[in-house]
């Protein structure tokens, strides 16, 4: 009979969800881990194989996240548009200073790993990026269906225009205080979807 795992296994990749995210993959070291974790590194190597795979473990707990809190936004909003406006809103305003980088985990993993030094992080790092952009065309074919915007946009690339907006937004959050010009950049962006 196996024994019973001494550990919390979702809190201690959520634990290395947030210090990958704050640090970085190659900035974050096995004693950075076993220090936040609270695991020693052969239990840390027993209980998910490898360093390599707490990280995938980490990333897909964040997209897991991001996708609760989408569908929150959407619920809380009369309209598509709103939920998703709300969405944009949360993960690039209301996050801000309380997350452990105002950088998307996602994309500032595509922009520090490389196909050299780590293929498959990349390879579900962007799989995750894909998915993403997915289901923000299903939710612009649900506002083209409701007629909250015109029948004449493509919601595939209206998917990919929002997420390079959201990108964009939340670094340039990051860069700067003005909430202000940053609420404006959102309702401009909204209101040049329909």
């Amino acid at each position: 009979m196996s024994a019973k795992a001494k550990f919390n296994r979702d809190d201690v990749i959520s634990k290395a969800k947030n210090l990958y995210w704050e640090k970085g993959y190659h900035a974050t070291s096995m004693r950075n881990l076993q220090d936040v974790v609270d695991m020693r590194p052969g239990s840390i190597y027993a209980a998910f194989g490898s360093k390599d795979n707490l990280f995938s473990e980490a990333l897909n707990h964040y997209a897991l996240e991001n996708a609760e809190q989408l569908a929150n936004c959407m619920a809380q909003e009369n309209t598509v548009l709103g939920g998703l406006k709300r969405f944009i809103r949360s993960v690039t305003l209301c996050d801000k200073g309380s997350v452990p980088s105002g950088m998307c985990m996602i994309v500032k993993s595509v922009a520090e790993l490389t196909q050299n030094d780590s293929p498959v992080l990349l390879a579900n790092a962007k799989a995750i990026l894909a998915k993403v952009e997915g289901s923000l065309a299903q939710i612009f074919q649900r506002a083209k269906d409701n007629g909250e915007i015109s029948a004449a946009k493509d919601p595939v690339e209206l998917a990919c225009y929002l997420q390079v907006q959201l990108i964009g937004l939340r670094t340039y959050a990051q860069a700067t205080d003005n909430i202000v010009a940053v609420e404006k950049l959102i309702d401009d962006l909204f209101e040049a979807l329909p």
